[in-house]
């Protein structure tokens, strides 16, 4: 669990009290315990009012509001209030705002506008993070620190320039070898000096034009980020050695390399705030990379809305029911806490409209509040039945922080380039036949899954390409699609024939890739019928083609000058067999694709259902416990057999077919 001391899953949020006054915290106490609040997160904006000069500390007024919480038993996730720096540091250090990418200096006012390679910017947080450890680190209410707030603000300063400079001398050594792997003769690029290389801004337009600088500031951002945080970290265990500590992940997750930056945390937290309409697919794959940052270990949602945004285009209210299974989906994917942002609803600024458990109305009354009630009652009832709680997938997928970025920054072969779309696509593949998914690191250990799925593997990091191979040779199934195996760690095009390293376990390689137009479409014809595939599909975006060496054809192209070539092959090698699709399939095809593919694995679902039912295990020393949440307008079934088991919140006893209806969730325990 995330903290020993709070042996359930927190339920609460952002509560921002220093904007009320005494009877309305009292009044906001009385509401926590009828939603069955147990956790709120303060003071995350407070900065200035801590510290309203230099050195000048006032915490008297949030000693108050601890007291009342920890009267009304209620925890505290204490934040530091670092994410928005107050106004008299900005002018008097005007050093701490950040550099934009089109030269410009930032004025103060929006939160997370600092520079995080400014010293006196650590300076002044790290101290104002000390003096909040040594007050509060007896205060029994403790849960965990959390510091700052999502962390992501790129700046392009002179410090930064050169700190880059030296991070770069540090990643290299020398500049023969910089100048090697950044391929600097081309366009006459070459360095004599470290303190030749600019930044890649507009200013100069390698932003645009040089993807090996680009990836490696990005680089060097999360690294430099990364350092801000442990900045603050490193002070509160200091005071607090067994309290946990974290930040929070903006819910847009490409700006910095998560794995890298969650490294040092003692858990992953995030914020949720799905886009209305968007599939039920997207967040829950965003739940499994969180998961997947600590290798598996809970998670915490650190935000989400419990009713409609305000930041969005279109920002619909939450249909009846819909907080409900968002919060169980989070939960049933690995979360030991339920989150919101926020509390109570501001009463002006920016979120304002931003949706909270106490509206502007201020009453119990509403439906929203009624609706968090009901969870917050559910919740307690659960207990601890799921906490720290592992999901024991048999398929995984890679995703790379790295990959994503230098897939998106080449040049080609289409403008069009998406990774996040791309692994959502096959994801939402076994998603739909619930089947779990494990989203893998570079470095994870592939040896306990049946299939591993690695869309678009542009970019091959030392040893992946071996790993993958004695994966397939051991007897595992390996999915492998187009733009696979085309670079080094530096983007360096590998010597040789695509896909590099891996071209003897895929047994094939690749001569040229086709980009086609967003309206235009190809045909994948299946040449040897495979088990669930049959017949003829359509396929887009890009078409390889391949030279087959020991790989079969399952499928080849219905036209163009490439008609008749393989465009969808399998390799046997060792005891296992490894898949090439060498263009993007249609969902049609994917999902008779995922059938076979978890036929010849031997992988099921856990029930059969009917209708769109998400089905989830988390499994901890006490067993498993199986989710069952329907998202959808429409009612489901589930058919769970002879065997027994016990609705967790109900108490009831269920076996055989059960329905369930629109926006509903049951929780069962095998007896």
């Amino acid at each position: 669990m995330i903290n020993k001391h709070t042996p359930f899953i927190w339920y609460g949020g952002d509560y921002n009290p220093d904007q009320w006054d005494e009877k309305t915290i009292e009044e906001d106490m009385k509401l926590f315990k009828k939603a069955g609040i147990n956790m709120v997160t303060l003071p995350v904006f407070s900065w200035a009012k801590l510290e309203p000069e230099e050195g000048v500390y006032n915490f008297e007024w949030l000693d108050k509001i601890l007291d009342t919480l920890q009267k009304n038993e209620i925890r505290v996730c204490m934040a530091t209030p670092t994410t928005a720096q107050p106004a008299w540091l900005s002018k008097k250090y005007p050093e701490v705002l950040p550099v934009d990418i089109a030269g410009r200096k930032r004025t103060h006012g929006m939160r997370v506008y600092f520079c995080v390679n400014s010293e006196k910017y650590r300076e002044r947080a790290a101290a104002i993070a000390k003096q909040m450890a040594k007050r509060y680190k007896d205060y029994p209410g403790l849960a965990a620190w959390h510091v700052a707030n999502e962390y992501g603000t790129y700046c392009y300063c002179e410090n930064c320039q050169k700190k880059f400079r030296l991070w770069l001398k540090k990643r290299y050594g020398t500049l023969e070898n910089l100048n090697e792997k950044w391929n600097t003769a081309f366009w006459g690029r070459i360095v004599y000096d470290f303190d030749e290389i600019m930044l890649p801004t507009e200013l100069n337009d390698d932003y645009r034009f040089n993807p090996a600088i680009q990836l490696d500031y990005m680089r060097f951002m999360t690294d430099s980020t990364k350092e801000c945080y442990e900045n603050e970290a490193q002070v509160l265990r200091k005071y607090t050695p067994d309290i946990p500590v974290f930040s929070n992940i903006s819910g847009f997750i490409k700006k910095l390399d998560q794995f890298t930056l969650t490294e040092n945390m003692d858990c992953a937290g995030w914020d949720n705030y799905p886009t209305p309409g968007a599939p039920e697919s997207i967040p829950a794959l965003k739940h499994d990379i969180m998961r997947a940052l600590k290798d598996g270990k809970p998670y915490i949602i650190t935000e989400q809305s419990p009713n409609q945004q305000n930041w969005q285009p279109y920002n619909k209210l939450k249909r009846p029911g819909e907080v409900r299974t968002l919060a169980y989906q989070g939960i049933a994917r690995g979360a030991d806490a339920c989150m919101f942002f926020q509390m109570r609803q501001s009463i002006a600024g920016q979120e304002k409209f931003h949706g909270a458990v106490i509206s502007h109305a201020g009453t119990e009354n509403t439906r929203v509040f009624k609706e968090i009630s009901r969870l917050g009652a559910e919740l307690k009832k659960l207990g601890d039945v799921c906490l720290d709680g592992r999901t024991n997938a048999q398929v995984g997928m890679l995703f790379d922080w790295n990959n994503w970025w230098a897939l998106e920054l080449t040049s080609g072969p289409t403008q069009d380039m998406d990774y996040f779309y791309q692994v959502h696509k096959y994801y939402k593949a076994f998603y739909e036949k619930n089947i779990q998914v494990d989203i893998l690191k570079m470095t994870s250990d592939f040896d306990r899954y049946k299939i591993i799925v690695a869309p678009l593997l542009y970019m091959v990091k030392d040893g992946v390409a071996e790993k993958l191979t004695a994966f397939v040779e051991k007897g595992g199934i390996l999915v492998a699609t187009y733009m696979t195996g085309l670079t080094d760690e530096n983007d360096r095009c590998i010597f040789g024939a695509y896909p590099g390293k891996l071209r003897k376990v895929l047994g094939l390689w690749v001569e040229e890739t086709d980009a086609l137009f967003p309206e235009e479409r190809n045909s994948i014809i299946i040449s040897k019928e495979s088990g669930r595939l049959k017949g003829e599909y359509s396929c887009n975006f890009l078409c390889d083609l391949l030279h087959l060496e020991t790989a079969e054809t399952i499928g080849e192209y219905g036209k163009d000058f490439y008609e008749g070539r393989p465009c969808v092959t399998k390799n046997d090698f060792g005891k296992g067999f490894a898949y090439y699709l060498g263009t993007e399939p249609e969902e049609r095809f994917l999902r008779d694709f995922v059938d076979e593919l978890c036929e010849k694995a031997d992988i099921h679902p856990v029930f059969e259902s009917v209708g769109k039912v998400e089905i989830c295990v988390r499994e901890n020393a006490k067993g498993k416990v199986i989710f069952l949440i329907n998202q959808s307008e429409e009612s489901a079934m589930v058919e769970l057999g002879e065997e027994t088991y016990e609705e967790l919140l109900t108490g009831q006893e269920r076996k055989g077919t059960i329905h369930l209806n629109s926006r509903d969730v049951v929780i069962l325990k095998k007896r």
